[in-house]
């Protein structure tokens, strides 16, 4: 009984931190919310590397300006 109550108390104060034993985020509201800006700018640039990564990011000649690719 001992054991099953040490691991529900031990599995409730698991789910209860944010990160896994350390917490991921500060706890200073300030520093948490540039902490959480630095992580949704990084989801926010994954794109832009993923269209570097395929080549998709070169200039496109359909479109009806013309764009020179090369060297000016």
């Amino acid at each position: 009984m001992r054991t099953i109550m040490l691991a529900i108390v031990t599995a409730g104060w698991l789910a209860a931190c944010t990160g896994c034993l350390i917490p991921m985020y500060s706890a200073d509201p300030a520093r948490r919310a540039q902490q959480l800006i630095f992580t949704s700018e990084d989801l926010r640039t994954f794109l832009d590397e993923w269209e570097r990564i395929w080549f998709l990011d070169q200039p496109s000649h359909m479109k009806p300006l013309r764009t020179h690719g090369g060297i000016i």
